[in-house]
């Protein structure tokens, strides 16, 4: 008698023996010879139905869809999909972290998964080159590793994304920002102020951009630039979308955010996107940010909106060699508003500030908190919100555009622990 597993490896031994390689198999087709093997099987005859269509299921998703991951990718509560060798399977579901209850059989089975998901963005990835990162049909980014550098196996580690991009009023319902500061930043983002994302990894940075996007006019021509096409942009008719290109099986050359951030300067753009910078592309970043490239916006990881300013120095000098002075005075002229996010204790995604850049003097980058998050003293479980600190100094831009600020009250209290 066949083990579940021992019947699932021979049903998919039995179905690639069967397919006529010669030419173009379509979905419906590998169903029909599964479902076709199954029945012909005497030693499933007594297995349940459920059982039965269970493992045809499961064949089909191993030959045509990522095994026992398609399930995962389907479910729309799982946001992070992390595979830790063969044997461990970890799922970030609404922030909190489990265990999955299924595994590979094999390695040979993860590689497999692996190689077809390295092959779908034409992106190889073997010992001698065991690090990729590459993008499913769906938008979820995905990371691989594999052996040596992994010791413990291969590993994937995946991104899902919402099939229907997350707004700002969804936003407002999650309580990650209030609807006063929602206002203020779609007049910001509408009015032409360059605008920097920064936070940890996984608070929402990629997210909270594409719901800022849906406040740019829709006749303005946005480039987006990325590593892996991620971005979600809505409402934009003349949108151009930029991807890098690493070496690849036949030996194309790779093609960096930075060859990117260059050409699109001349494709005519009014907003450049770039979905994050982390290294040498922050020198090319900030050249966008000022030569009239209004409105550009990027994320970045940083603790703090001031540590991101410390990270965007770091980057600069990667990519050029200038004096200390001259990259803050191009970062203060370039970056108008720092958001930044953060997961606070309960695990939910929360802006907690928001600071406007306001110039340089005496050899440092001057910045002023306009919202920041306040948490409620004495609750047992997490409650606060983002409560406006100051107004926003530089309101040239507002003013070229026939633009107003929501008109918000700060309380004396909050006025003097701003002065």
């Amino acid at each position: 008698m066949w083990t579940y597993e021992q019947a699932k490896e021979k049903m998919r031994d039995q179905i690639l023996r069967q397919i006529d390689y010669s030419k173009e198999i379509s979905d419906e087709e590998i169903q029909e010879l599964i479902e076709s093997a199954v029945c012909d099987q005497k030693h499933l005859q007594i297995w349940p139905v459920k059982d039965r269509c269970r493992l045809a299921q499961e064949v089909f998703y191993s030959l045509r869809r990522w095994d026992i991951l398609q399930k995962l990718l389907e479910d729309d509560k799982v946001t992070e999909i992390m595979v830790n060798g063969p044997e461990h399977i970890f799922v970030e579901r609404e922030g909190k972290i489990s265990r999955f209850e299924q595994s590979f059989s094999s390695k040979e089975q993860l590689q497999d998964v692996i190689r077809r998901m390295a092959a779908g963005c034409n992106r190889s990835v073997n010992q001698a080159s065991p690090i990729v990162d590459a993008r499913l049909e769906g938008g979820a980014r995905v990371n691989i590793v594999l052996e040596p550098v992994a010791i413990n196996g291969p590993v994937i580690t995946i991104r899902r994304f919402p099939d229907k991009p997350i707004d700002m009023e969804q936003l407002i319902q999650y309580g990650s920002i209030s609807e006063e500061a929602a206002e203020y930043l779609e007049v910001l983002v509408k009015s032409g102020y360059n605008i920097l994302i920064s936070g940890g990894t996984g608070c929402g940075k990629t997210t909270f951009l594409n719901a800022l996007s849906h406040f740019i006019p829709e006749d303005q021509r946005v480039i987006t630039i990325e590593d892996n096409a991620e971005l979600q942009i809505q409402g934009v008719r003349n949108l151009i979308r930029l991807e890098t290109r690493s070496t690849n099986l036949e030996g194309c050359q790779p093609i960096s955010i930075r060859d990117l951030i260059r050409t699109a300067l001349r494709m005519r753009p009014d907003r450049i996107i770039v979905g994050e910078v982390r290294g040498g592309e922050a020198a090319d970043m900030m050249q966008c940010l000022n030569t009239g490239h209004d409105g550009s916006m990027s994320t970045g990881h940083a603790n703090s909106a001031r540590d991101m300013l410390s990270r965007l120095e770091t980057m600069f000098l990667m990519g050029m060699e200038l004096p200390l002075e001259a990259i803050r005075k191009q970062i203060a002229s370039g970056i108008d508003i720092i958001v930044h996010l953060g997961r606070v204790r309960d695990k939910s995604r929360r802006v907690l500030e928001i600071c406007e850049i306001t110039g340089y003097q005496e050899g440092n980058i001057q910045m002023h908190t306009l919202f920041e998050f306040q948490e409620q003293q004495g609750s047992d479980c997490l409650q606060g919100t983002i409560i406006k600190k100051g107004d926003l100094k530089d309101d040239k831009k507002l003013q070229v555009a026939g633009l107003f600020l929501p008109c918000g009250k700060i309380s004396p209290e909050d006025r003097v622990a701003v002065l």
